[in-house]
């Protein structure tokens, strides 16, 4: 009986990458685990998944000088020490990370145990858990294929997209939003905790953009203005069925995580991406938005935005909607679940 460690976490960026595996995963393994943090969000979508959870004491690094930081060694010691203890106990073929801080501790224990241990990274530059972990595993996936000569171990295959996102039609999305159709759809999100900073911006620009849009507006918990009450203006805190909110979307307003990116692309999305600031973050969302952009597959605005450019860069993605979906058919880029799945197996059967 084959067994797989899935681990990541600490936003959903670094979890529901693992999420989208296990369906192919489950073709070659008979246990599937997953390690991650206390009170990460990933707790919640992988039990929603009906995968066994493991806690794995962990701390982030905090990129501002503060105390905290200094406790880093020590909860990483202690982390690897649980990690260790419970690999002893479910004895692994294998471990597959996703990054993140919370991910750590697992891949360095794997290795001190002897397992396999592949990661994966979603974004053009390496972030700075799989940097470490790098030297730790016996295979670096990248979502992009320059990622794939800057690490050792490096390898190209592409990023793992959620199966369910791709099963709803546009009708069956009018019908959930309880849309006529009369009006091409913009859907705005801002990742999973949503987006402050471009929910403010949207609502500004909201009597610029409604003659044209019926708007999905995904504002992230707590963030429902409840003092705006427009015609064909729809705020939902969370949407559980994104792949209806996808499938009735003619252009998406988001930020430019490398996931949510990915998804876009899988779905041939026209889309306009302001990316969070290099002082916000530590500019992957920058470089990720820059990298499409110069291939024409998606639009992006940075900086300070007025709320006529932000109408004026959604008419343009959306009139030139043919043109982009154009290229990005070119490029063939998909879900590659299924081949991510087949190379964690087949570092099982090579032991």
């Amino acid at each position: 009986m084959a067994t797989v460690i899935l681990t990541g976490g600490g936003t959903a960026g670094h979890c529901t990458p693992n999420l989208a595996l296990i369906p192919y995963l489950k073709n070659h393994f008979d246990n599937i685990y997953y390690f991650g943090s206390e009170q990460g969000i990933e707790k919640t979508l992988v039990k929603k998944a009906g995968v066994e959870y493991f806690t794995i004491p962990s701390i982030g690094l905090k990129r501002k000088l503060t105390f905290k930081n200094l406790k880093i060694p020590f909860v990483l010691v202690s982390g690897i020490n649980k990690a260790k203890t419970l690999l002893k106990k479910l004895k692994p073929d294998v471990i597959f990370s996703k990054g993140g801080y919370v991910a750590l501790p697992t891949v360095i224990a794997g290795h001190k145990l002897g397992i396999p241990v592949i990661a994966h990274e979603s974004d053009l530059t390496v972030g700075l858990t799989n940097r470490i972990s790098a030297k730790y595993c016996n295979a670096v996936l990248t979502s992009f294929p320059e990622t794939a000569k800057t690490v050792k171990n490096g390898r190209y295959v592409g990023s793992p997209i959620r199966r369910e996102l791709s099963l709803a039609t546009y009708n069956i999305g009018l019908k959930f939003f309880n849309l006529k159709g009369d009006k091409p759809v913009l859907l705005v999100f801002g990742g999973s905790l949503g987006a402050t900073s471009i929910n403010a911006l949207l609502r500004k620009s909201l009597d610029l953009l409604l003659p044209k849009y019926d708007i999905i507006h995904i504002v992230g918990k707590n963030n429902i203005n409840r003092a705006i009450n427009k015609a064909g203006y729809y705020q939902f805190e969370y949407i559980d069925k994104m792949a209806y909110a996808y499938a009735v979307s003619s252009v998406c307003l988001t930020r430019a995580g490398a996931n949510t990116v990915f998804e876009l692309l899988s779905l041939n999305k026209p889309s306009v991406l302001i990316p969070l600031s290099k002082s916000a973050s530590r500019g992957d969302q920058m470089e990720n938005a820059e990298y499409f952009a110069k291939k024409g597959l998606i639009y992006q605005l940075v900086g300070d935005i007025s709320p006529e450019q932000l109408s004026l860069m959604i008419d343009s993605a959306y009139t030139n909607r043919e043109n982009i979906i154009a290229n990005i058919k070119r490029r063939n880029i998909g879900d590659k679940s299924k081949e991510i799945a087949d190379i964690i197996a087949y570092y099982v059967k090579r032991q």
